[in-house]
């Protein structure tokens, strides 16, 4: 046979159905995880203790990944997710794992990310700082329109999905640019969130205005961002694929007499080839240009902090763990009042402004400068002086000129994407050497492999998983360095 035939024939060998399957943990990227002849196999959508036949749909050197075809036992950690869309829409992952439950395992991946990554002493964790609100709690989601919605199996390795002669308007499915899961009913997001998305679906059919094809990338309506604050404001952008001014003014004018109560209507025309709309520009239809997000001061006897947020603007998308997220931050650092402070990353500058009372004075700094004119607007509208913003690389950025120009940091607040900070600016930290550091991170296993590089100089002396995105595998950890 052909070395080529012989390939061919080796691709076609099926994949093995595997009975009787125990899961035995919670994995990375919210899949369940068992072992098999020595190897892992990763479960999406399983929980610790089902005990479930799984078809293998890929088969690595070293790891499996399959899907449940029955499930034999159910773990006692399993509920019944509220969401009609589970196991498809790839948003909340872990809605059949009880709250409970849930919380364990995200504080497991923090002590097994500092065990594994970092191999470093620390003293006990503090018991995870839970959410009240376990649905409802985003303030902003984005919606694709797609000319086909699809209809998909839970098998990865199946068609695929079949496209309807239909319009939807809904989420990406997992890993497809140009496939939209129609939703019917979203648990992120409150209400009037659902009631506007199904009522301009409504109204566009109606009208049959085009919805967009992400592969001939034409089609008139293409996104749509709802914001909702902690204040009531309610803004939503919709962004169009086409400038077809007739069409876009009955579709704003729509929105505008059906929902009175948004605040701020906008619009975005969007030919480009991605989605982003961070280049381009927003037109005002109605309302003003923002919402108005209220926190309360880390020290009670400071007023609240208002922050202006745009339609562009970055604003953590849980406000209410937020707040109990940069409260643990403040608390960590044991402010005394003389302090000068180092936020790096400190994007629209919410966490500077927040501890800004405590201390002599911030500097923050972050990559994206129009992050840093909105830190520099909110803290003007605060009437908070004892801050400063600066934009740039913080590779570049932050060296010894820099630190000589504006002092020696006491406290250093970090709080990197999540790829974690880069080497070089944890050797500059290291050549620095702040007395402390706080470490904001959404991601244990790149702020472990931080922390193994800063121990040359600093232990842990405390650590505090935030849950922040509750049906979700993802966990905040905030941990307070000081320097040995």
């Amino acid at each position: 046979m052909p070395v080529q035939t012989k390939l061919m024939a080796r691709r076609k060998r099926p994949l093995p159905l595997l009975e009787n399957v125990e899961i035995i943990d919670a994995g990375a990227e919210g899949k369940a995880v068992a072992r098999v002849d020595e190897k892992v196999l990763f479960v999406p959508f399983a929980a610790p203790g089902d005990v479930a036949d799984v078809q293998v749909y890929k088969k690595k050197r070293h790891f499996l990944e399959g899907r449940i075809t029955e499930l034999k036992r159910a773990s006692e950690f399993r509920v019944e997710p509220q969401c009609a869309h589970f196991g498809l829409c790839g948003g909340c992952k872990w809605q059949h794992i009880d709250y409970a439950y849930q919380k364990t395992f995200k504080q497991k991946q923090v002590k097994d990310s500092l065990d594994r990554i970092a191999k470093v002493t620390y003293p006990a964790i503090k018991e995870i700082i839970g959410a009240e609100n376990i649905y409802f709690y985003r303030n902003k989601l984005e919606f694709t329109f797609s000319d086909r919605r699809w209809l998909t199996t839970l098998d990865p390795v199946a068609a695929e999905g079949e496209p309807l002669e239909t319009r939807g308007l809904g989420f990406h499915l997992p890993g497809k640019f140009d496939k939209i899961l129609d939703i019917d009913q979203c648990y992120l997001q409150k209400e009037p969130s659902n009631d506007i998305r199904l009522a301009i679906k409504a109204f566009a059919i109606e009208k049959n205005f085009s919805f967009y094809n992400a592969r001939e990338q034409k089609g008139l309506l293409r996104n749509m961002i709802i914001r909702t604050s902690t204040t009531g404001d309610l803004m939503v952008v919709m962004i169009f694929g086409a400038e077809n001014r007739e069409a876009i003014e009955k579709i704003m004018g729509h929105l505008a007499e059906k929902f009175p109560q948004i605040t701020s209507l906008m619009y975005v025309v969007n030919t480009k080839k991605n989605d982003s709309i961070y280049d381009l520009e927003v037109h005002l239809y109605k309302g003003k240009d923002h919402n108005l997000e209220v926190m309360q001061p880390a020290r009670p006897d400071r007023k609240p902090l208002y922050f202006k947020v745009g339609p562009k603007s970055f604003y953590q998308t849980n406000p209410e763990q937020a707040q109990k997220l940069y409260q643990t931050a403040h608390d960590f650092a044991g402010f005394n009042g003389d302090e000068l402070v180092y936020d790096l990353y400190t994007g629209t500058g919410t966490i500077a402004l927040f501890i800004a009372p405590s201390v002599k004075k911030v500097v923050g700094i972050e990559s994206v400068e129009e992050a840093v004119e909105d830190a520099r607007k909110n803290a003007a509208e605060n009437g908070i002086d004892n801050v400063e913003f600066h934009a740039g690389d913080m590779m570049k950025l932050l060296n010894e000129d820099f630190i000589a120009g504006h002092g020696v940091p006491d406290v250093l607040l970090v709080d990197p994407p999540r790829a974690g900070m880069h080497p070089k600016v944890i050797k500059q930290i290291l050549q620095t050497a702040p007395e402390k550091i706080v470490y904001v991170s959404c991601n244990p296993s790149s702020q472990a492999r931080d922390i193994a590089l800063l121990d040359e100089k600093y232990r842990i002396e405390k650590v505090q998983p935030v849950d922040m995105f509750p049906q979700t595998h993802h966990v905040e950890n905030v941990v307070l360095l000081v320097r040995k």
